[in-house]
């Protein structure tokens, strides 16, 4: 439930770290996805550590940042350099850069899940956290892991709308709907909010029935 929040705090940062200079790409970025990450790992430490749940620890977190966005920034913040607009905008041999970048994110995420160890152990924490844990798999690293993961993943959302927009939007988080629409095109996909089943597929579809 901190999505909407986390997504319009990267945009802000990001337009904010950039000051619409070129050379800043880089560390802004990094920066973005640094701080994305970091509040992850809060969250999974929040429910793994502490056994919190995962619907109050992300509230809690996303009215935190909601929080400073209301008191630093109250209205459009930075400037996005014309060289990161290229993300939102540009194209390569006429497939826009953005359904590019969503087809290779889409693919190894789905390679991760299906294919590699960190998957397994994700898809049998979320089937039975306690089987998963008497079989060796340290549960709280998966579920940190999971969540940083998906904040990472809300600080390139955030500044890909900062690039589409020019500029850092304090409110595009919320006013876009990602909080309860990221849930919903999950669960349309066929992803049981308990975990151990779903996929990239799925959600994939989800999202394409929300679009049209």
């Amino acid at each position: 439930l901190s999505v909407a929040n986390l997504v319009s705090v990267s945009a802000v940062l990001g337009a904010y770290f950039m000051q619409g200079d070129a050379g800043l790409i880089l560390p802004a970025v990094g920066g973005v996805l640094l701080i994305a990450g970091l509040v992850g790992a809060i969250n999974g430490v929040l429910v793994a550590r502490l056994g919190i749940s995962p619907l109050i620890a992300t509230l809690g977190t996303g009215l935190v940042l909601q929080g400073v966005l209301t008191v630093a920034f109250t209205s459009m913040e930075g400037a996005i350099p014309k060289a990161f607009q290229w993300l939102a905008y540009g194209d390569l041999g006429g497939v826009p850069i953005a359904v590019a970048l969503l087809a290779i994110v889409a693919i190894a995420s789905a390679w991760t899940l299906r294919r590699t160890v960190a998957g397994f152990r994700l898809y049998a924490v979320g089937g039975n956290a306690q089987t998963a844990r008497l079989a060796g798999i340290r549960t709280a690293s998966v579920v940190v892991g999971a969540h940083v993961a998906a904040s990472v993943m809300c600080g390139v959302a955030g500044l890909y709308l900062a690039s589409w927009l020019g500029a850092g939007t304090p409110w595009v988080g919320r006013d876009g709907g990602y909080d309860l629409g990221s849930i919903a095109v999950v669960v349309i996909g066929g992803t049981l909010l308990s975990g151990g089943k779903g996929g990239v597929g799925g959600t994939m579809a989800g999202v394409y029935t929300f679009s049209v």
